[in-house]
């Protein structure tokens, strides 16, 4: 008697399907809020430091000053800093630099008051003015001629300064040359580290300060 025997197969199997893993993206969504977040930290550790002269004798506010610093530095790296954004007036917030400091500290033994701190730049012009005033008339500033060395490194040179009053004016010789390189530039700030290892960070003035 013949026999029917019945190869049973087995049910093909589903095809398991993986889904691929979520990449993280980095956007300009999430570059500018980290920017504006390191700026914000970075002007809230400033805002009571008188421009600096608190900061002197405070090594560890310094330090986490600095290291703000450093990290608008990074943020910035990849950008270029030296075109047209660099053209303005620009008022300092804070800064190391010593003979900035000690102007604006000294300035009430000789009867005023240091008001805005600036830096004047011109890219197109090639012109730098860094200015103290002394509000109402007095003002002290110098003269240099610029070169863009690098995607963020400027080259100065001083040509001239002067001490004027209101009817009156000293010229001074000039004195110096080096670089700063602005490691962080937005619409609003610029962050400098210079030549000396020295730190500034400034605003756009609401105004164009001329001579």
């Amino acid at each position: 008697m013949a026999t029917c025997r019945c190869l049973l197969l087995p049910a093909p199997l589903k095809p398991t399907i993986i889904p691929p893993k979520p990449t993280s993206k980095i956007t300009c969504s999430s570059i500018t809020t980290q920017s504006q977040s390191a700026k914000q930290h970075l002007l809230t550790l400033i805002s009571d430091q008188h421009r600096g002269l608190k900061t002197q004798n405070d090594p560890v506010k310094r330090s986490s000053i600095i290291q703000a610093i450093d990290a608008m530095a990074d943020l910035g790296k990849d950008t270029v800093t030296t075109e047209d954004s660099l053209s303005a007036t620009w008022r300092l917030l804070w800064t190391t630099e010593k003979e900035q400091l000690f102007i604006i500290e000294k300035a009430p033994l000789f009867g005023t008051q240091a008001g805005d701190v600036l830096q004047v730049i011109d890219v197109e012009k090639r012109t730098l003015n860094n200015v103290i005033t002394f509000p109402l008339d007095g003002v002290f500033f110098v003269r240099s001629s610029i070169e863009v060395a690098s995607s963020q490194r400027v080259n100065f040179r001083f040509t001239s300064a002067v001490l004027r009053g209101k009817s009156w004016e000293i010229p001074l010789p000039p004195f110096g040359q080096g670089w700063f390189e602005s490691v962080y530039i937005d619409e609003d700030i610029r962050v400098v580290k210079d030549i000396r290892g020295d730190y500034l960070v400034v605003d756009k003035a609401p105004y164009a300060w001329k001579e």
